[in-house]
């Protein structure tokens, strides 16, 4: 059991955050034991191809029967806006020290494959992740980072409604809160009571934990819970009366413009249909074309919307379905 000690000061100082990299160390989890994480079955099956050429040697090393990771790939994110790209620069100045005894809390030993030095075993452990990220959640990322974003708007709104507290308690059944300690049921047995201190407690939402997690030492205090909505993140999307709809446009873009009712990108519209994105593209096209949605650039992406003649014409085949 963790008990973190809270004064009222560090309860005005808790924050939530989204890391990319505790995503990618936590995945490890599924991919090692697939049927502990139902929910992201779907994820392990569409990435199982894409695994084969990954650097399992230093993946494996990652993680171990109980399905710890080392703390130093579980950093505290400074925001819901954390990027990866920010957090392997800090992984690539962890020290010695702390490289060799989160490893070594994790495996009781160094694994073969870091026992050596340091920074070619850095160099080897983020070129693994970044393979890792680019073949098995760049495409998906967009939708993950969405329900951890929706995770993270509904606690805040439970906070405005019913109080800080009230959300503490409720963010994990192995989580309580009560007179200023928050209770963390761990796996691990050991009774640790780690007073907060000033240093502000991060709540990090995730896909890839049933219960709540926290780091193994004595890092910044942090709390990774499992996230709200993952239940519906690998279902193929279809329209709400798809015969209908696929009448006039097809399959495919019937989807296409039942999903398009919030702002997407071609790859997010890819992994939600189960089709191909240079696919997805065509069908966008021509969709475009006849003015049934609408594009937009935001940064280095596209991103969709149904218009309001797509609409229409959605809601007019909807309703003569149920007027059968």
């Amino acid at each position: 059991m963790l008990h973190y000690q809270l004064t009222e000061d560090d309860l005005a100082g808790v924050r939530f955050g989204i890391s990319p990299l505790c995503e990618l160390s936590l995945s490890l989890r599924a991919v090692r034991d697939p049927a502990r994480y139902p929910l992201q079955l779907g994820w392990v099956r569409r990435t199982e191809q894409a695994r084969d050429g990954l650097d399992h040697e230093v993946l494996d090393a990652l993680i171990d029967t109980r399905l710890w990771t080392p703390d130093f790939l579980n950093p505290r994110p400074a925001s819901p806006l954390t990027r990866l790209e920010d957090e392997l620069d800090d992984l690539l100045d962890v020290s010695e020290e702390a490289f060799r005894a989160d490893l070594i809390a994790v495996h009781g030993r160094m694994p073969d494959v870091f026992d050596g030095p340091l920074r070619p075993a850095l160099r080897r452990l983020v070129g693994a992740l970044e393979e890792l990220w680019a073949a098995c959640f760049e495409a998906y990322w967009p939708r993950m980072r969405t329900v951890l974003e929706a995770d993270i708007v509904h606690r805040g709104r439970q906070i405005a409604q019913s109080g800080l507290a009230t959300m503490l308690d409720g963010l994990s059944p192995t989580m309580s809160y009560a007179a200023g300690e928050l209770r963390v049921r761990l796996r691990d047995p050991a009774e640790r009571f780690r007073p907060i201190g000033g240093e502000g407690l991060t709540l990090v939402p995730t896909m890839f934990t049933r219960n709540a997690s926290a780091p193994l030492g004595d890092g910044p205090p942090m709390v990774m819970y499992p996230a709200r909505g993952q239940g519906g993140l690998w279902e193929v999307e279809r329209p709400a009366d798809p015969g209908a709809v696929a009448a006039v446009v097809g399959d495919t873009r019937a989807g296409l413009l039942a999903a398009l009712g919030e702002p997407a990108s071609s790859t997010e519209l890819a992994v939600r249909l189960d089709v191909t994105p240079s696919a997805v593209n065509q069908h966008l096209r021509v969709l475009r074309a006849a003015g049934l949605l609408t594009s937009t650039r935001y940064g280095r992406s596209v991103l969709y919307l149904r218009s309001d003649l797509g609409s229409a014409l959605l809601a007019g085949t909807t309703a003569r379905a149920a007027a059968r």
